[in-house]
């Protein structure tokens, strides 16, 4: 059972949350055994009424659903290029909060087992029934469902990954590693996996281990992104030898670089992609957006040679679910 409030453009405006682009936002809540969850849609204008895309947002550790959709900032920045992507290729968003954890944050479940302050939730059963609630009640097509995280939602993004893999086109994750103390399995079911990291993230170490920047605690550890890329790609039976794109460089200030790395040479097959971020931090990457002073100088440099949803789409865009139903 669901609760909606719908909230044009206009309203949202006048209640803060502000987007540049003609959407349709609502607000929602799931009944779910842990208690009511929240997540927000953005249909925006021009989206096909039936068999829609959907993209699902996993914001990271004390972040949130409006963060994703760009209805709130963070350190003074507020990101909208998820929205405009949505605006741009006509695919409905939806972003779901965490539940608070025992640092007061919200956070998700992943396959951490030293992540003290992970969610304690059944996140996996919660991302399924939003899958049914997606399909049933907003259109979504069930072979194209694709799901995103940033640093702890990019960890439930792998689990989600593990756990719900027959009924997701693909999974992309955002400076976040798999899980070296694992409560998860080992995955067994092939999936394109899109994988974007800065090299000098200090918080998630593009070479694996503890999170234990600036005093944080109870965060856990994780493989190196270069293991974690490599579990996905030997599951899928991809050749070891990628496909490298260097992007052209495109601001002189910006002491970053990118680099596209993708084994599987079929677009609308199974795939894994590494955009692997030279000198880049905790951070996706903007052509338009910068970070705040002061989130340079926790997150690190952002890359702006490329739009990391962009990106993330153009890997999702052909792919389709092998299997809807586990």
């Amino acid at each position: 059972m669901t609760n909606r409030k719908s909230v044009t453009l206009l309203f949202a405006s006048l209640m803060g949350w502000t987007s540049a682009f003609a959407s349709t936002i609502t607000a929602h809540e799931l009944a779910r055994p842990e208690g009511p969850r929240q997540f927000r849609v953005m249909q925006p204008d021009g989206l096909s009424a039936t068999l829609r895309p959907v993209v699902i947002l996993l914001h990271g550790h004390g972040a949130s659903a409006a963060w994703m959709l760009g209805q709130d900032s963070f350190g003074g920045y507020r990101s909208q290029d998820w929205a405009r992507l949505a605006a741009s290729k006509k695919v409905m968003l939806i972003a779901p909060d965490g539940i608070k954890a025992s640092d007061g944050k919200q956070a998700w479940n992943d396959c951490r087992a030293d992540a003290t302050t992970n969610a304690p939730a059944d996140d996996v059963g919660f991302l399924s029934a939003l899958i049914d609630h997606a399909i049933a009640e907003f259109g979504a097509d069930p072979r194209r469902i694709y799901l995103f995280g940033t640093s702890n939602g990019g960890g439930m993004a792998y689990r989600a990954g593990i756990e719900l893999g027959p009924r997701l086109a693909a999974i992309g994750v955002q400076s976040s590693l798999m899980a070296a103390r694992s409560n998860c399995k080992p995955p067994t079911h092939p999936l394109s996996v899109f994988v974007t990291h800065g090299t000098a993230d200090k918080i998630a170490p593009y070479s694996g281990g503890a999170v234990t920047a600036f005093g944080l605690t109870g965060r856990g550890s994780g493989l190196s992104v270069d293991a974690s890329v490599a579990i996905w790609r030997t599951l899928a039976g991809l050749a070891d030898a990628p496909v490298a794109y260097r992007y052209p460089h495109l601001q002189a200030n910006d002491p970053t670089s990118a680099t596209r790395l993708t084994w599987g040479p079929d677009p609308a097959q199974l795939q894994v992609e590494l955009l692997r971020i030279d000198g880049g931090g905790h951070t996706g990457s903007s052509r338009t957006e910068n970070l705040t002073w002061l989130l340079r100088k926790l997150m690190g440099d952002m890359n702006h040679d490329e739009d990391t949803p962009e990106a993330a789409w153009r890997f999702f865009e052909n792919k389709r679910a092998q299997v809807i139903r586990p």
